[in-house]
């Protein structure tokens, strides 16, 4: 009978452990998240000493070019992920996903594999001949698939951290949707469509889209429209929370939520959860002003 293989982890595990001796081998996580050709852990700070050793044996188990550590939380309104880098040295790369091909770099832009599901979900929220926009688009994450699957009429995909928007029109042009998203750099509280123009509109701020909902229902067609606000909650209660969070400032900003469905899109860190909530503005009468908070980038 064939031997079965030992798992990545274990075989990575088993390198340090040769090197470090096993109480230190059993201190490494074996998670791990595999961007195409660079691959990007969590490790404790305890296994500095043995980063170098960790790195190359990742390197050369998984055939990647570059490991990542991430060393500290994302960081400020650009989302920054910090990060080291202990092997390799390229952290430019492509992932390919639904057909879609998502170019950037793993070492300055955040790209959350656990997304995936709302980025495919996308393209199939949006109705073909729709005018859609995205207030936090950072590489393209809904954008991309609002115009390629969706077949939206015109996407205008608002950024605001130069990095990333320079993914952005990368992708947009290696996606064939050139002719139908508008890449826009800046804040969106001041740049982005026309008030009144569209029909869709996605916010993915975290830890939170909620402020923007005035802003976003101000570009909403005069009929109303579909809003799809991320948040991060309570896990205990994060459906209801999220749609209470919602329907609250939906409300404040003078409109009414006609259809309102949440949704659970992850785990956020312990304790919390990454949610949506789909929302149909009927007629909005009025927008409030005075938003609260930074015009970040996207997930």
């Amino acid at each position: 009978m064939a031997r079965v293989r030992a798992p990545p982890a274990e075989r990575v595990r088993d390198r340090l452990r040769s090197v470090a001796g096993d109480a230190v081998a059993r201190t490494m996580p074996s998670g791990y998240q595999r961007l195409g050709r660079v691959l990007v852990l969590r490790l404790p700070e305890s296994l500095r000493p043995q980063f170098g050793t960790i790195g190359a044996a990742w390197q050369q188990e998984l055939r990647v070019e570059t490991v990542l550590v991430r060393t500290g939380p994302i960081e400020g309104e650009l989302r920054r992920p910090t990060t080291e880098t202990i092997a390799g040295t390229g952290t430019e790369t492509e992932v390919v996903e639904h057909g879609v091909r998502w170019r950037f770099d793993a070492a300055q832009v955040m790209f959350a594999a656990g997304n995936r599901t709302e980025r495919v979900r996308a393209g199939r929220l949006v109705r073909a001949g729709e005018a859609v926009a995205d207030l936090f688009a950072g590489i393209g994450y809904f954008a991309i698939p609002a115009a390629r699957s969706g077949r939206a009429t015109r996407v205008v995909a608002v950024e605001k951290n130069p990095v990333a928007f320079r993914y952005l029109q990368l992708n947009v042009e290696a996606n064939g949707v050139a002719g139908r998203v508008v890449p826009v750099l800046g804040d969106n509280r001041a740049v982005g469509p026309s008030p009144g123009s569209s029909d869709r509109i996605f916010l993915g701020l975290l830890p939170t889209a909620v402020p923007w909902i005035p802003r976003a229902i101000e570009l909403l067609r005069p009929s109303g429209g579909w809003l799809h606000v991320h948040a991060v909650v309570d896990a205990r209660q994060a459906r209801a929370m999220a749609r209470d969070e919602v329907e609250q400032a939906v409300r404040a900003a003078g409109a009414t939520a006609a259809e309102i469905e949440p949704r659970e899109v992850k785990p956020y860190g312990p304790g919390r959860t990454h949610t949506v909530v789909d929302v149909r503005i009927d007629r909005p009468e009025r927008s409030a002003t005075g938003i609260r908070g930074s015009a970040g980038t996207g997930i």
